[in-house]
């Protein structure tokens, strides 16, 4: 293997998705600590590891079984695949092999801290149910993507990666977690959507089951202002529940105005021109990111 095929094997791992993940595990580490859990270096790096694999593992195995709908298609910065394997079909085996070797040593990881460190059980689960999603989301026989379940395994994400940081630092997964995570989940539904509007003709010619490719861009964007929504009006319920008193919510009902701002102006031109909507894609994908740095930024402050 030469140097220019090991950079292209750094580019199928489409690392602006990996560090998306780590913001959401750090969500949930933090929001640990918040609720006076104890820092572990060590677990939250080793436990960060176990799942760092696995939502690496996901980029390889899904430009692999994507291949084909993919070559239908134009990737962008965030959807179609790295275009990686459509140009190198050398590589297109290594990608699959190494997608289960990573996949291996995420659940070995996660097996051995689990026993070294006395981590509960649930973080071992939640480790493998996000392998298992991760594999059959585009791989047979279950392909979770082509049956109109990718948005449902995106969504349970939301709860799975910043689970895993919660339960590291936290010992449990509780009702404070649930409540908190809420948000999260319907934020990655905002994401799904968002990277699932570019590829709406490949993913129909690919018979790819999304809601995208079911209802149309149009529609696609008006869900995605209602998630946003949904979740401003979410926080600001919860701001008068008093459930964490240590938490100004109010601060963060305004960084949700980030998303649901973009995301309304998404739905002001009912247009179906890629070029004009992948556009409108990347401002709200932007606004998701700065929500997530701001709200991890915030919790830091708060400690």
């Amino acid at each position: 293997m030469n140097y220019s095929d090991t950079l292209k094997i750094i580019k199928l791992g489409r690392f602006q998705f990996i560090l998306g993940g780590f913001l959401f595990f750090c969500c949930g580490a933090l929001f640990a600590l918040l609720l006076n859990a104890k820092f572990n270096l060590n677990i939250f790096i080793f436990g960060y590891l176990a799942l760092f694999l696995a939502h690496l593992s996901v980029s390889y195995s899904n430009d692999y079984f994507d291949l084909k709908v993919d070559s239908l298609g134009k990737p962008t910065k965030f959807s179609g695949g790295s275009g990686v394997l459509l140009d190198n079909p050398h590589l297109r085996n290594f990608s699959k092999y190494f997608a289960l070797i990573l996949i291996f040593l995420s659940l070995c990881t996660a097996s051995i801290i689990t026993v070294y460190f006395q981590l509960p059980l649930s973080f071992l689960a939640l480790i493998i149910l996000g392998n298992v999603l991760g594999w059959f989301y585009s791989a047979p026989p279950l392909k979770l993507s082509y049956r109109g379940l990718s948005e449902f395994s995106t969504v349970l994400t939301g709860f799975i990666v910043p689970g895993i940081g919660y339960t590291i630092l936290m010992g449990k997964l509780d009702i404070n977690f649930i409540f908190f995570v809420i948000p999260l989940m319907l934020y990655e539904l905002y994401f799904i959507l968002n990277v699932e509007i570019p590829d709406m003709d490949a993913d129909k010619l690919g018979h790819k089951k999304t809601l995208v490719a079911s209802h149309g861009r149009y529609m696609s964007f008006v869900l995605i202002a209602v998630s946003a929504l949904i979740v401003t009006l979410y926080y600001i319920l919860l701001s008068v529940t008093n459930l964490y008193p240590g938490i100004d919510l109010n601060t963060i009902i305004l960084f949700s105005l980030i998303p649901s701002t973009f995301g309304i102006l998404s739905t002001f031109k009912k247009s179906d021109n890629r070029k004009y909507t992948n556009k409108l894609v990347n401002y709200n994908l932007t606004a998701l990111s700065i929500f997530t740095i701001l709200i991890n930024v915030y919790f830091l402050y708060l400690l």
